[in-house]
């Protein structure tokens, strides 16, 4: 009787641990398809609040688009206090009405102004539209050039301070005599000689906005682009007048114009010389913007280009002579570490027909060699070597100077 209560017990605590472990699997699932359920639940409205925040962006664009809009127009003249005459393009000039504000603000031809749609009333000036190309080519600091960093150019300095410094610095000088200030300087030679240098010093003596740019930047590849670089550079001088626009390798623009049909390219670059002109003519002396030009190619020049009247004076930088290769070395002697009793007019002498960038690199090849030989100072020997390299490519100077007896 026991036995058999016994078991009816047992089968009733299975029974019981059975239907636990059901209720419990089966809750488990349930439990993991909630869980399921609200992930993705928690998903459709994350993509929901993305819908509609690109929905409502949207929305906003089509406000926009609907919304009154200007048109961007360039003022030709001021007829009166109310009417601004404008040129929209691909429309034409139009007669506009100012707004309110505009009646009280000045505007000078040039300047960009917005003008509504719906009433072509001018109601708003535009800060001037500038290329960031042509931007990059405002030097933001004054140079650190100055005259006595440059050796063996005294005369050109005298000459180019006679046409750059003395009118932006002293212009009642020449308002009292009545004489017209000069506009340009033509700088030319061979490469190497200093003519970049002594633009920078300028710069710096003057304290003028340095602008420079090279030729071969004008040379875009659409038609017009190059002109309306120019226009922008003459533009942005004015804005931070006084300043100087330094225009290198000026022989890529400013090549004389043949009388054959050429190519596109060689159109599109006449068409920039052209506007370079244009600018040349437009602006007067007293307006404190001087051009300054560089080439090592005078001969290929337009004359229309190198006028008077647009370039004033025409300053020839050659090669320095043997005082003027002696006074460049000086002003690298004093950055390096050299032996004590070096003799620098031996040196000057041994670099016949050298530029003052030859000069510079004769210098830095010696130093080159003293370290190589693991020394601290440089010897006379050191820069006969940097002379051999750089000037002589390698051939000693004895059996050069032999070889122009030879031959």
């Amino acid at each position: 009787m026991e036995t058999e209560i016994k078991e009816k017990i047992n089968s009733e605590k299975n029974c019981s641990i059975i239907l636990r472990k059901y209720f419990i699997s089966k809750n488990f699932l349930k439990k993991k398809k909630i869980e399921k359920n609200i992930l993705k639940f928690q998903k459709n409205l994350t993509s929901i609040e993305i819908l509609n925040e690109q929905l409502k962006n949207f929305l906003q664009e089509i406000f926009l688009l609907k919304k009154e809009f200007s048109f961007i127009g360039e003022v030709v003249q001021r007829i009166n206090k109310d009417k601004i005459l404008v040129k929209i393009n691909q429309d034409g000039k139009f007669l506009v009405n100012c707004g309110k504000k505009m009646e009280r603000i000045q505007t000078s031809p040039g300047a960009r102004i917005a003008i509504r749609s719906n009433n072509y009333i001018a109601h708003r000036i535009l800060s001037s539209k500038t290329d960031p190309l042509v931007s990059l080519m405002k030097i933001e600091n004054v140079p650190l050039s100055t005259y006595d960093s440059i050796g063996g150019l005294d005369f050109q300095i005298i000459q180019i301070k006679e046409v750059i410094e003395f009118p932006i610095k002293f212009p009642e000088i020449f308002e009292t005599l009545g004489v017209t200030q000069p506009k340009g300087v033509l700088l030319y030679g061979p490469p190497g000689t200093g003519k970049t240098l002594l633009a920078r010093a300028v710069a710096h003596h003057s304290g003028c906005t340095f602008i420079r740019m090279s030729g071969s930047e004008l040379v875009q590849k659409y038609i017009g682009e190059g002109s309306r670089m120019v226009r922008e550079i003459f533009l942005m001088a004015k804005t931070h007048a006084p300043s100087i626009i330094f225009m290198d390798e000026v022989d890529s623009v400013g090549s004389s114009r043949g009388n054959s049909e050429d190519s596109n390219g060689d159109s599109e670059v006449q068409r920039t010389m052209l506007e370079l002109l244009n600018q040349l003519d437009g602006f007067e002396a007293q307006q404190n913007i001087k051009v300054m030009m560089a080439t090592n190619r005078l001969d290929v020049l337009d004359p229309a280009l190198i006028r008077p009247g647009r370039i004033d004076r025409k300053i020839r930088v050659p090669n320095p002579n043997v005082e003027g290769r002696l006074a460049i070395l000086k002003i690298h002697i004093k950055k390096i570490k050299v032996e004590p009793g070096i003799d620098l007019w031996k040196i000057s002498k041994n670099l016949q027909g050298a530029s003052g960038a030859d000069i510079k690199a004769v210098c830095t090849e010696a130093g080159m060699v003293a370290i190589k030989n693991l020394r601290t100072t440089i010897s006379n020997e050191d820069f006969n070597q940097g002379i051999r390299k750089v000037i002589y490519k390698g051939i000693s100077i004895q059996s050069s100077i032999h070889s122009l007896f030879l031959y």
